[in-house]
């Protein structure tokens, strides 16, 4: 049984302009040690969301009374606790989302995003990315780059296309339009809702003018660098992943740290579960949609360019 701490009135400070009105969804499962920070960029948002709502999936380790003292003093922030349960999964993420969806009711709004528990960014983020879907009116999903401690991608030369689980942002009529996130039991929903989202007409993009600071490196929450690495070989192959993409892509990883062993752990992922002949998670239409985007990547990447792009770094891919 669902427990909730509902807003007794939306948000009287800094107000949303017609047409940017937005909420955002935060799962959170045993985020103590994180949330605060996310809780706190949020609040200090140039413009505040119309709701925001922190869906506690099961925590013990008090990660709801975090959320209950900014509820109190922040009427617009809303606590919803599911039931405990065994483990982390990526369905239950979405199972978590999907109860946060269902309290935003009647409620009027232009923007909904899923922002991950262990996200911190500067107080013009959502006002940034609120103004690209003003500037577009195709323009379904929107998010921007990541950091992880010292480390930020390159994404002047990779898939900008894509936009990273961290923090997606969506236009209402595109997230209606997918039907939102599949719970998929191995990974790939955020993959998932970006991919649909292109298939069906809506432009999607990462900004590089602005990042947000991820706080956990991505799949260490329950396991190793290198466990992560085989997983997400495992989860490019249930999603349909082009073989002759998965090669390339995993030969440009073993450069990358750690030094041979992650992009031989990410060849091995998809390897086995090629082997074990591992159900796809995606629909045909999709794969076949997913691959002829790859190999057009592909294409691009071994096309010969001025020396001064990093032709390989088209092959890091999406990492959420």
């Amino acid at each position: 049984m669902e427990c909730q701490l509902r807003p007794s009135q939306e948000p009287t400070s800094q107000p949303a302009p017609a047409g940017r009105r937005y909420v955002v969804i935060t799962p959170a499962r045993n985020e103590a040690r994180l949330i605060e920070e996310t809780i706190k960029a949020v609040v200090a948002q140039a413009i505040l969301p119309q709701r925001y709502v922190v869906v506690s999936d099961g925590s013990t380790d008090g990660t709801d009374e975090i959320v209950q003292r900014y509820a109190a003093s922040h009427p617009w922030i809303t606590l919803v606790r599911t039931p405990e349960r065994a483990g982390r999964s990526f369905a239950g993420k979405v199972h978590a989302f999907n109860a946060g969806y269902a309290t935003l009711g009647d409620l009027a709004y232009d923007v909904i995003g899923n922002l991950d528990a262990d996200i911190t960014f500067d107080a013009n983020y959502f006002e940034f990315l609120l103004e690209r879907f003003a500037e577009d009116a195709r323009l379904g999903v929107a998010g921007t780059p990541f950091r992880e401690g010292n480390h930020q991608y390159d994404y002047r030369f990779t898939n900008i296309e894509h936009v990273s689980g961290a923090c997606q942002m969506f236009r209402r009529a595109c997230f209606e339009d997918i039907g939102g996130y599949k719970p998929l039991k191995g990974g790939g929903i955020d993959w998932m809702a970006v991919t649909s989202a292109r298939m069906r007409g809506w432009r999607t993009r990462t900004f590089t003018e602005q990042v947000c600071h991820h706080h956990r490196a991505i799949g260490t929450a329950q396991h190793s660098e290198l466990t992560a690495r085989f997983r997400q070989g495992r989860k490019d192959y249930a999603l349909g992943g082009h073989p002759l993409w998965q090669v390339f892509r995993s030969a440009y990883q073993m450069k990358c740290s750690p030094v041979l062993a992650g992009g031989a752990c990410l060849m091995a992922g998809y390897t086995w579960a090629w082997i074990t002949r591992t159900e796809r998670a995606a629909a045909a239409e999709l794969i076949d949609f997913h691959r002829r985007e790859q190999l057009a990547r592909l294409r691009s990447a071994l096309r010969p360019r001025p020396r001064h792009v990093a032709v390989d770094s088209l092959l890091e891919g999406p990492r959420r």
